[in-house]
């Protein structure tokens, strides 16, 4: 009995500690192919011009409503990641970028540099400034970032980001 205890306890530990956390994020790192990496705080998104998006449905992969985000504030995503130059000054070899965008509890989500900067989904990937009226560092679950014209929604919908790592296809 002991030991079955034991190995139950042992199991159930190991489980739990090995869970993603959550952590609140107040801020995220631009590495990978940049000349130069950046860090980027809730005070440097201040310098960005702000949105208004309103509320918007988050839906999970069958196209089911999760949940409503309402009252949101951002700025757009390739705002921010045009303030960090790529690795590469040739204009032809952009379209070789992409962009994997990390959440503190390991969730990620990929952008195409052509996405985010030759399509309208440029135009709706966003960092959330404010929910709810709230700051977003008044929340917990702070950096969120959300592609507003997803179909689904929840497929790319980040909390506490963490860090866009920028690559270049082979």
């Amino acid at each position: 009995m002991v030991k079955t205890f034991t190995v139950l306890f042992f199991l159930v530990t190991c489980s739990v500690s090995a869970q993603p956390s959550n952590t609140k994020t107040e801020f995220f790192i631009i590495n990978g192919k940049v000349k130069t990496p950046q860090t980027i705080t809730l005070s440097d998104l201040k310098k960005f011009k702000v949105f208004n998006l309103g509320d918007i449905t988050i839906t999970n992969h069958l196209g089911e409503v999760k949940s409503i985000a309402k009252n949101l504030s951002g700025v757009l995503l390739k705002e921010i990641l045009q303030s960090v130059p790529l690795d590469s000054d040739n204009p032809k070899q952009f379209s070789e970028y992409y962009f994997i965008c990390r959440g503190s509890d390991g969730y990620k989500v990929v952008y195409s540099w052509n996405e985010l900067f030759n399509t309208a989904i440029g135009n709706s990937a966003y960092i959330i400034t404010e929910k709810n009226h709230q700051p977003i560092h008044e929340l917990d679950e702070s950096m969120l970032m959300i592609s507003t014209q997803d179909v689904r929604t929840g497929r790319r919908y980040v909390k506490n980001l963490e860090t866009i790592y920028v690559g270049r296809a082979d």
